[in-house]
């Protein structure tokens, strides 16, 4: 297994990971900012404000991008593991 191969895999990995866990930050990102406006204009500052629709939001998210996720990184480990004969020699 030479540089290349090695900088083609993480490089792989890295987007993968990356693409992949993009959609739910973003949607946690979205909601945080959301419930933030909502608070200044608001005036309340209660903690749980901020924890409850971020983590409602995510649950939501993850039920329905989870396949799609799952099947990003399952093709992941199958093309790593397609190519297992390639990254011993």
């Amino acid at each position: 297994m030479n540089i290349e191969d090695v900088t083609r895999v993480t490089t792989d990995a890295i987007y993968t990971v990356i693409s992949t866990a993009a959609p739910v930050l973003l949607i946690s990102l979205t909601v945080g900012l959301l419930v933030s406006i909502f608070q200044t204009v608001t005036s309340i500052q209660e903690q749980t404000l901020t924890f409850v629709p971020k983590i409602l939001a995510i649950f939501i998210s993850i039920m329905l991008l989870g396949q799609w996720m799952m099947n990003n990184m399952s093709s992941l480990m199958i093309r790593l593991w397609g190519d297992f004969s390639v990254y011993i020699r």
